[in-house]
């Protein structure tokens, strides 16, 4: 057996599939039948848990969890009924765009009055709610950029190429103490988080988790590289602006210096990234395989529809005066 010892611990189960699911990976339960019923909400608690911790399995895995369940033809079965599930809602709910062209377009105008999350933190929110939103953003920056690079193997040419070059900005370019993820570790110590990878997934609103879902499931099937790409250039051309917002929402509420440089650096580095990924990444890709054009559009689609459910979540509770996080901070 290849115990890890190192990885998060199991989370709390949110249902009875996730809590299968969890049972499972510590020997105490058995997996859903094939004909088991899934979750009527392919956005809940339940299911994006238990997909969430199927997913983990291939990134650090959790303490005391055999390090093989990664490929435990049980867990994959199960899995793939939660992605076929989750997929299929997506691809009903979030589809708006034929090709990429007018997706990209839109993401390319700044509303004038915009009325997001980091509009909401920079204007009006409080250090409560700037710490609420690092421990949701943790389930994902704590990884940063690797669930894109599952991609790097399924592109050639100018595509892996620019793609390549982004990814080694997000890892620090060499240097481990500007690895993106170290960065975000460095804004929560400021903002008095545990920086412990996986610490806050208890706390994660289904939302968040279906956020950094959305980028696994993209990135560990072949058949949606198009898509990964898509999510891809949506965070970079989106990133720049939203950065410069949460920097100076860093700012007025006293989050502290390590806090700020974290979106300061985003600011500068993803306007690049911006360019690199619409011409170099999307238009190489592209030109090699014109019909993942659709699919490109379609990851476009799948992250803004997520990342806007996930701030209506935030800025609902906030507004009456509650916490996002289903554990107190």
């Amino acid at each position: 057996m290849a115990i890890d010892q190192r990885g998060p611990a199991l989370p709390r189960s949110r249902g009875d599939l996730s809590a299968a699911v969890i049972g499972y990976l510590r020997g105490e339960a058995a997996l859903p039948g094939a004909g088991a019923a899934l979750p009527d909400d392919p956005y809940g608690d339940d299911l994006q848990l238990a997909l969430y911790v199927c997913y983990e399995l291939h990134y650090r895995g959790f303490a005391g969890v055999d390090a093989t369940y990664e490929w435990d033809p049980g867990l994959l079965r199960v899995r793939a009924l939660l992605e076929r599930r989750f997929l299929d809602a997506l691809r009903a709910d979030a589809t708006r765009h034929d090709g990429p062209g007018a997706a990209l377009a839109e993401l390319l105008v700044e509303p004038v009055d915009g009325t997001g999350v980091s509009h909401f933190l920079r204007d009006d929110g409080q250090l409560w709610q700037v710490r609420e939103y690092a421990a949701q953003r943790s389930l994902y920056h704590l990884k940063e950029a690797d669930p894109h690079a599952w991609v790097l193997p399924r592109l050639w040419g100018r595509a892996k190429a620019g793609m390549a070059a982004v990814e080694f900005d997000e890892w620090g370019g060499g240097r481990a103490e500007r690895v993106h993820a170290r960065l975000f570790a460095d804004l929560m110590a400021d903002l008095d988080l545990d920086s412990t990878y996986g610490r806050y997934l208890d706390a994660g609103c289904a939302d968040a988790l279906a956020t950094v879902n959305l980028m696994s499931l993209l990135g560990l099937h072949r058949s949606l590289r198009g898509a990964l790409v898509g999510h891809f250039a949506t965070v970079e051309i989106t990133s720049s602006p939203g950065s410069r917002r949460l920097a100076l929402a860093m700012k007025r509420t006293g989050a502290g210096p390590a806090a700020e440089f974290f979106y300061d650096e985003h600011v500068e580095a993803d306007a690049v990234h911006e360019q690199v990924v619409r011409h170099e990444v999307i238009g190489g890709l592209l030109a090699e395989e014109p019909h993942l054009a659709a699919d490109v559009a379609f990851g476009v689609d799948a992250t803004g529809y997520l990342e806007d459910r996930l701030g209506e979540h935030l800025l609902g509770v906030w507004r009456a005066g509650d916490s996002s996080l289903r554990v107190a901070l």
